[in-house]
């Protein structure tokens, strides 16, 4: 019962020091959020991006002309129909991705090398259109397209992006909470001497540990529900799969994350050395494992070698649980990937581990 009572006391200690702390307050329960509803917001549409083409106004309008707009206006591109200086003027400040000129069946599509990928995607359908624009002049029927479907892996309904960005950000708090909170906090007890004072204290190293270990707990899962209830509200995205599921890839990341911290903060000796080192694994994770957009237009060796990160595994299975209702049996691999990472930062940290 004693031992109970030490262990409640350090974890309310733990949340007091915590609450103090309005920066990292901020960073773990609302810059989710801001980044959920930000990027959610901007990449609102389920239907993919509206593309926009501008159209210089030819000098005179001729069937062909308008044959093309309303074909543009088909295959859902959004005319702009501007007079060559406003047109130009527009250019220059950089607002246009993709603008189309002439007359008379002679036309020039002209592609901002700044915006290629909205350019590009705006340039296919405006040739698309063209076609289908000589067909009707010409009184043939429209050429033939191929159906799109847009579903998600799982055969689930279309997704938004903030479907899609939701687990990324479960995934990454999990991964900063277990290099900064967990990582940094020990080597700033370390390095201020406070594991020194805690030796001659009655309180017991495992219930300082174990109070530390289920304060991150906590955090974690409220920050999961604050994501969670936040996306169901502003998205109405909710979890298509097992909560069960779901439950224990989210144990088996904060396990593997927070042993991920324990292990580095045995290689630091002050705070500073240590945000060198846990920045080398965070940054490429952050950036490569798929938390705000996927590597698919990257080499393939890439793609590949990512994988090997822990991250990256990890936030494919959590969306398939989470976005598609998936099982976990085709990502055994995947979830071996983290579980190998957990086990090997775990036999780091318990060999490296030191009070001083």
């Amino acid at each position: 019962m004693r031992s109970v009572n030490l262990l409640w006391s350090q974890f309310l200690l733990e949340w007091k020091l915590y609450r103090r702390d309005r920066v990292a307050m901020f960073w773990t329960f609302l810059f989710p959020l801001l980044m959920l509803f930000g990027l959610g917001v901007i990449f609102r549409s389920d239907g993919g991006p509206s593309l926009t083409i501008v159209r210089v106004a030819p000098a005179v309008e001729t069937p062909t002309d308008a044959a093309l707009v309303r074909a543009l206006a088909d295959v859902h591109l959004t005319v702009q129909t501007m007079s060559p200086a406003a047109a130009e003027a527009r250019w220059e400040r950089g607002e246009t991705a993709a603008e189309i000129e002439g007359a008379n069946g002679e036309y020039r599509l002209r592609l901002n090398s700044y915006l290629a990928m909205q350019g590009e995607a705006t340039a296919l359908l405006a040739n698309q259109a063209y076609l289908i624009a000589q067909a009707r002049l010409h009184g043939t029927p429209d050429p033939q397209r191929i159906p799109v479907v847009r579903e998600s892996p799982g055969h689930a309904r279309p997704k938004s992006y903030a479907a899609f960005l939701l687990p990324g950000l479960i995934g990454l708090n999990l991964l900063s909470m277990g290099l900064f909170s967990v990582g940094m906090v020990l080597v700033s007890y370390r390095e201020k001497g406070k594991f020194r004072r805690l030796a001659v204290t009655p309180l017991p190293k495992w219930i300082f540990l174990l109070g530390q270990i289920l304060h991150r707990v906590t955090v974690v899962a409220i920050q999961t529900a604050i994501v969670l209830v936040a996306g169901r509200i502003g998205f109405g995205i909710v979890n298509q799969g097992s909560y069960l599921l779901f439950l224990l890839v989210m144990l088996l990341g904060t396990g593997t994350f927070m042993a991920m911290g324990f292990a580095l903060a045995s290689f630091a000796e002050t705070a500073e050395s240590y945000g060198a080192i846990s920045n080398l694994f965070f940054f490429p994770m952050m950036f490569l494992s798929g938390v705000y957009f996927t590597l698919d237009a990257a080499p393939r060796w890439m793609q590949k070698a990512v994988y090997l990160l822990p991250l990256s595994p990890y936030l494919k299975a959590l969306r398939a649980v989470f976005n598609d209702g998936a099982t976990l049996a085709g990502h055994a691999l995947g979830l071996g990937v983290v579980l190998l990472w957990g086990i090997a930062a775990f036999a780091v940290a318990v060999k490296r581990f030191r009070w001083a």
